[in-house]
């Protein structure tokens, strides 16, 4: 059974990345149509998908969710989950849940908005429960804990539901395949966005009372583990460019945080989730040795993933989570639990005939990404989740100053996002006709052109090894110094007008060469901040060689917008509790 669930989870993934690709081969100049809703979301992932059933739940308005795949497997939660990481269990308060992920985001947080997402999580799963979401219950009824802030869910088929319940919503409608490129901007406030239909040559002009990003974060900004054929397999989706964060950076919103990176300690060769055999088993991190060294460095998150580097670097490597002595049944559970999320683990367990009762599982780092589910990446936001542009709304890995929030959290935001986005008055602004046009005439200028002599494909391998090298990735362990970012700021912006003569011969083509632009951005606005905390806050996220200790006196948010061509940092203090909030 074991063997047809991996199957059948492995077969869809693989149906729906090829859903993706079909039809993106389209040779014709884009024609431009209007499009007009109440609520405009950019991207139909977890976030997304919520809040615009959130909407429709506060309001009589209609909504457009822009999706660049298929709703229906999309976002981080394509391929399932198995468990809610953000949870409050009986016993445990929202306050308790916002001091904990402060701490472990070593105080670079904002309190009042954690709170608000905490006070969100319970009910964002009761809502769930409700559209058919398996939620675990021990003997006596309730909700089974694994650890201090998770449940247990059989969550394979989470997105599926979600898209269900859009899908039954007569006033949500979903355009498949559509890659957002721009946000519309008037007059300081967010009017609507730009977006290409590849598969029907389209360019749509969207025009909404507010605008949601929900598009994730940013993948494959760094050389990954897996080089080559490989090159896209990856914790974090390979779809999330950071188009989310370079959308906002051209339209002047102001990011925060980029510099607290996350890269995740994973099971080694599949990458898959090691938070499932830490809580779920009690598996502790030990060394080459045998020696128990999850707690020598420090329990957070960047801790442990210190850690398994030190051991390494100091010959006691690698690092592994002890899972030998476990019993049959734990084996089992760890099976189903993988299927649920990371296939591909339970299958190199059933491959190798090594349960993990009989072998220890090794670990290894990720290369570094920027997101605001785990880390506190992202749009500077208030607590309505509002950016710094008026009616221009973030919520889950694009909103930031709230870390470990995941997937509850992702909803809760979508859903405060939502009900703000509720109660603007008044209908759609029109969208300049002109300004339309001149964004049709940029896009099909791509097509036709003399061709450089290189491709998107070339320039972004030539940008991972760049960020890798110089800007902290695998191949420097993580570290950088202020000579080596400038290398990479250097390098960087010599790629971006390399990019800016790039032909599409396809509507592939066209996409991959914005995607591209958009990473180049967000790699840009990385570096800058990497380069302003003038201290090591978190070990490895940003490990600077020039100043390797924490100073309590950088207990302040690194935060930045786009001005001309200028990367502005702005230094902002962190709120105390209870304070009020300075977003």
């Amino acid at each position: 059974m074991q063997w047809i669930f991996a199957s059948q989870s492995v077969i869809l993934y693989i149906l729906v990345y090829y859903d993706i690709q079909e039809g993106e081969t389209i040779q014709k100049q884009l024609e431009l149509r209007y499009l007009s809703a109440d609520f405009l979301i950019i991207g139909g992932g977890t976030a997304g998908c919520y809040a615009a059933l959130e909407f429709c739940r506060a309001s009589d308005g209609n909504v457009i969710i822009i999706e660049k795949a298929n709703i229906r497997r999309s976002g981080c939660l394509a391929a399932g989950v198995n468990a809610i990481n953000a949870y409050i269990n009986p016993g445990s308060t929202p306050e308790g849940y916002a001091a904990y992920a402060a701490r472990d985001a070593e105080g670079i947080a904002s309190h009042d908005i954690l709170l608000s997402m905490a006070r969100g999580l319970n009910d964002t799963v009761k809502r769930m429960e409700e559209l058919g979401l398996s939620v675990l219950k021990d003997e006596f009824g309730r909700y089974s804990a694994r650890g201090a802030w998770n449940i247990k869910i059989n969550g394979e088929n989470i997105k599926p539901l979600l898209a269900k319940a859009v899908a039954a919503e007569s006033r949500i409608a979903v355009f498949n395949h559509v890659w957002a490129k721009d946000f519309i901007v008037k007059e300081g406030r967010a009017v609507g966005a730009y977006a290409v239909d590849l598969k029907n040559s389209i360019l749509y002009a969207v025009s909404a009372k507010a605008v949601l990003c929900a598009t994730g974060g940013a993948a494959g900004l760094y050389k990954p583990n897996a080089p080559g054929f490989s090159r896209h397999k990856m914790w974090y989706p390979p779809f999330n460019s950071g188009t989310g964060y370079a959308m906002g950076l051209r339209a002047g919103a102001e990011m925060t945080s980029f510099e607290m990176r996350f890269i995740a300690l994973r099971c080694k060769g599949t990458l898959a989730p090691t938070g499932t055999l830490a809580q779920g088993v009690g598996a502790k991190q030990i060394n080459a040795l045998g020696e128990e060294c999850e707690g020598k460095y420090g329990r957070t998150t960047s801790q442990r993933l210190f850690a398994a580097k030190q051991e390494e670097s100091e010959g006691r490597g690698p690092c592994f989570l002890k899972t030998t002595g476990i019993s049959k049944e734990q084996d089992e559970d760890l099976f189903k639990a993988y299927l649920n999320m990371a296939p591909s683990q339970t299958l190199k367990w059933v491959e190798s005939g090594k349960p993990p009762s009989e072998a220890d599982v090794e670990i290894e780092g990720s290369e570094p990404y920027i997101i605001g589910g785990h880390t506190g990446s992202g749009y500077w936001v208030d607590n309505s989740r509002q950016s710094t542009i008026a009616s221009l709304y973030a919520a889950g890995d694009a909103s930031g100053a709230c870390p470990q929030k995941y997937v509850s959290g992702a909803f809760a935001e979508g859903a405060i996002a939502a009900r703000s986005a509720a109660k603007l008055l008044g209908s759609a602004p029109e969208i300049s006709a002109s300004s339309a046009q001149e964004e049709k005439e940029k896009l099909n200028a791509f097509f036709g052109r003399k061709d450089p002599g290189y491709t998107a494909r070339q320039l972004e391998e030539r940008m991972q090894c760049a960020m890798d090298k110089h800007a902290g990735g695998i191949g420097s362990n993580y570290r950088y110094s202020g000579k080596s970012l400038a290398a990479a700021e250097a390098e960087i912006l010599e790629i971006e007008s390399l990019s800016s003569f790039l032909r599409a011969e396809t509507g592939k083509d066209l996409a991959a060469i914005h995607e591209l632009r958009d990473r180049l951005l967000v790699c840009r606005a990385l570096i800058s901040h990497l380069g302003a905390r003038k201290e090591t806050r978190w070990r490895l996220f940003a490990e600077h060689a020039d100043y390797p200790l924490k100073d309590d006196g950088w207990l302040k948010f690194v935060n930045s917008v786009l001005r001309g061509d200028k990367i502005e940092i702005i230094i902002r203090d962190v709120e105390k509790e209870g304070s009020p909030d300075e977003h």
